[in-house]
């Protein structure tokens, strides 16, 4: 049994480290604060945001933890200036399975918030019309693109990982659809498989030959 006045060292020793890796990954986006249960005070702070002080109360004494509690979370807090944080916090044991100590994860989402604030007006289509007919009768790069990304769903592909033979079969599939009456869909379509113009014409003319 790990003595009380020696359960801040062991906190820092087993858990500072990670305390600070978990702050250096997210770039000064979360603080991570370590809890003495045994005291109630907090013993180490990582990348400070909610301007606690070591040796603050924790005030933790008046939870009850379930003996199979690790994790608790994730949930939100307001902090001091007002803005969202989201928090993890993590029970820590000693080596009898006794909690001696709670890692929280505090992340300020003010600014994910905001992003998303900002993506939702840009792209919630308000603005937004159908393809006028006048302008799109006739696309047909818009066509090829639909075709093509039905085809790729529905032999669950994607246009990165496109062998050789996917490529020469979707531009048969294309061929079939009609895809290559126009002048420059030879080119467009070895654009976007990424493909040299001799390979589309070196398929299309197997196609057409039976091969």
């Amino acid at each position: 049994m790990i003595k009380n006045q020696d359960s801040d060292n062991i906190l820092i020793q087993r858990y500072g480290n990670l305390a600070d890796g978990i702050v250096l990954l997210f770039s000064g986006y979360v603080e991570v604060v370590i809890h003495d249960l045994r005291t109630q005070t907090v013993v180490y702070i990582a990348n400070n945001i909610s301007k606690r002080n070591l040796g603050d109360d924790a005030a933790l004494d008046e939870v009850e933890f379930d003996e199979s509690e690790n994790v608790i979370g994730p949930y939100e807090k307001l902090n001091w200036d007002g803005v969202n944080i989201r928090s993890t916090s993590i029970v820590l044991r000693d080596d009898d399975n006794q909690q001696i100590g709670m890692l929280c994860i505090n992340m300020n989402i003010a600014s994910f918030e905001a992003a998303k604030t900002l993506l939702d007006t840009f792209l919630s289509g308000a603005q937004l019309v159908p393809q006028p007919d006048k302008l799109f009768h006739d696309d047909w790069q818009e066509r090829i693109n639909s075709f093509i990304h039905h085809w790729l769903n529905e032999n669950r592909l994607n246009m990165n990982s496109l062998s050789h033979k996917h490529k020469r079969a979707l531009v048969e599939a294309l061929y079939e659809e009609g895809a290559f009456e126009g002048k420059s869909t030879q080119n467009y379509v070895a654009s976007v498989l990424n493909m040299g113009r001799a390979t589309v014409f070196k398929y299309l003319r197997e196609i057409k030959q039976g091969k």
